[in-house]
């Protein structure tokens, strides 16, 4: 079982609220121990800021996640279901990475770990995903 991993879990990780670190740390360690976790370079950037002066690839390492470039079919799936989302009125504000992390998890994935309950389900109706217990 390949795991895509999203930004809100690695977040949660280094939140100053134990409940939710905890329960993010928990989920990520049973999707190890069911295969591999992976992340592009969309998750990878939006972790940066947080982590202060630790590169991204040591943190990856640490955690167990390998980095699977996106591919352009990813960037060409993510386009069209962000097209659609702004066909149904949606905000151009909206960041297109979320599209992107979405696109990536369902081809280059198994399933979605994620703790954001947000939109995404409505555009990628086939993808499979887990969320911190």
């Amino acid at each position: 079982m390949r795991t895509a991993v999203d930004t809100s879990v690695l977040l949660d990780l280094l939140s100053s609220h134990p409940t939710v670190a905890q329960r993010s740390d928990r989920s990520l360690q049973e999707a190890a121990d069911q295969g591999e976790l992976v992340v592009c370079e969309i998750v990878l950037a939006e972790l940066g800021p947080a982590l202060r002066s630790q590169p991204v690839s040591e943190f990856a390492q640490d955690w167990g996640l390998t980095f699977v470039p996106a591919t352009l079919e990813v960037a060409d799936l993510a386009a069209r279901h962000f097209a659609k989302y702004l066909s149904r009125g949606g905000k151009r504000g909206r960041i297109v990475a979320d599209f992107l992390i979405g696109a990536h998890a369902m081809l280059m994935a198994d399933r979605l770990l994620t703790s954001d309950l947000g939109f995404r389900r409505d555009y990628f109706t086939n993808l499979k995903w887990r969320y911190p217990d």
